[in-house]
């Protein structure tokens, strides 16, 4: 079966607000609230409020640079959920950031597909 069109896409993705937000401050530590906010497709207010919580949990480092804030991403850090808690963030943020700035380059570390169950 094709993929969708972007237009018929449905309302959901595989990816969290909280991922999004995260990978925007792992690319770039300096973005603004209002930078990330339409990137991620959420309101300013809620970046702010992820920020807030992803730096609660120690996801985030904050550190203020004159009026502004500067984000740094604890990438050591497990996933939360109990399925991924072996695996540290910075595989997800190192693995769609590499894809971001190469779209069109093949991932060198892509498994074959799995046909049988374990």
């Amino acid at each position: 079966m094709a993929p969708k069109s972007d237009s018929a896409l449905p309302p959901w993705t595989f990816l969290t607000n909280h991922a999004h937000v995260l990978l925007c401050v792992w690319e770039d530590a300096d973005a603004r609230v209002r930078d990330i906010a339409p990137k991620v497709g959420i309101t300013e207010r809620a970046v702010q409020r992820i920020l807030r919580e992803l730096e609660g949990e120690g996801y985030l480092q904050r550190q203020r640079v004159g009026r502004r804030n500067r984000y740094s991403v604890r990438a050591e850090l497990p996933f939360r959920h109990p399925l991924e808690r072996h695996e540290r963030i910075a595989v997800l943020l190192t693995l769609v950031a590499a894809r971001r700035r190469n779209p069109g380059r093949p991932g060198a570390a892509r498994r074959p597909a799995r046909t049988e169950r374990a």
